[in-house]
């Protein structure tokens, strides 16, 4: 081998090993980049959950999944019957409702108790200030205008209807069934349970983690974490809680997008169940089935 040849072999040596070294440079600052703490978020948090050890706070909200297998089939299987459906008395015996009145007291229960303070009609007002009504009666042509009356309420039932934004001219029951029939196929499709007072908060709230404590399970109002130049004004609240205890088992699985998104499947002790979708990189996720390691259940291989 000349030594022109050498030359050019030491040259090329040279610019692979250098192509390797940035490559290996930028994967470690990526790899930096996407390493996360919720310190930040446990930091706002805690304040709120005195007593508790607040354990993890999710980074990115939690969604039900608008598709699922059991959903498409039940569409699939349920399309041509019920094709003129909304029709409350249609949804309310699909879902076994027998007498709507008492049914809509049953899902105000386990609200009420995983709320608490957040029913208070003047702290529910508050919540729907400044919001405009999701169903008010839509203007038309002067001849064609219908006054329409509210419908009387209890001030919890207000409160209630005020919190969700339900529409003050239609019955609550027929506006929880209707929630219950569109959403059935990723909670147990009960709404007066555990799993379906989440729901109603899932469906209300965007921007909701969870956080996880050494005793109960929350589901919080909170939005993103800000740009590191600016400054945090967030100021977080409990949606909705739950005792660690009444919770059977948590069976979670990575989807197709493996790496940014984690499914869970969460059982309660009254039988009802709700499958959620978390976005998040693999520290978020791995931080959460950490927390959740004691509850029974499937969890996704390393």
């Amino acid at each position: 081998m000349t030594a022109g040849e050498r030359g050019r072999l030491g040259r090329f040596t040279d610019a692979v090993l250098g192509g390797a070294r940035a490559a290996r440079d930028k994967a470690r600052d990526l790899r930096d980049e996407f390493r996360t703490s919720d310190e930040p978020e446990r930091a706002l948090v805690a304040p709120l959950l005195p007593g508790q050890e607040l354990r993890y706070v999710g980074l990115a909200p939690v969604r039900v999944p608008a598709t699922h297998k059991a959903g498409r089939q039940l569409a699939t299987v349920m399309a041509d019957e019920f094709v003129d459906s909304l029709d409350p008395k249609v949804l309310f015996g699909l879902l076994n409702i027998v007498n709507p009145v008492v049914w809509v007291d049953a899902v105000l229960t386990p609200v009420r108790l995983a709320a608490g303070a957040l029913l208070l009609p003047g702290k529910a007002g508050v919540l729907a200030a400044g919001v405009p009504e999701a169903a008010e009666p839509e203007p038309g042509p002067p001849h064609q205008q219908v006054q329409r009356e509210p419908i009387p309420l209890t001030e919890e039932q207000e409160a209630f209807r005020a919190l969700f934004r339900l529409s003050l001219y239609r019955p609550l029951a027929d506006q929880l069934a209707e929630i219950a029939y569109r959403r059935r196929y990723v909670f147990s499709g009960d709404l007066a349970t555990l799993a379906g007072s989440l729901l109603l908060f899932l469906e209300r709230y965007n921007g909701t983690p969870l956080a996880v404590t050494d005793t109960h399970l929350h589901l919080l109002r909170m939005g993103p974490r800000p740009d590191a130049d600016r400054p945090d004004r967030r100021q977080p609240r409990v949606l909705w809680s739950v005792r660690r205890d009444r919770v059977a088992r948590v069976d979670s699985e990575r989807g197709a997008t493996g790496l940014v998104q984690l499914t869970s499947t969460v059982v309660f002790d009254d039988g009802s169940w709700i499958r959620l979708t978390q976005p998040g990189l693999p520290d978020d996720q791995s931080r959460f089935l950490t927390v959740i390691h004691d509850l029974p259940g499937r969890r996704p291989k390393p």
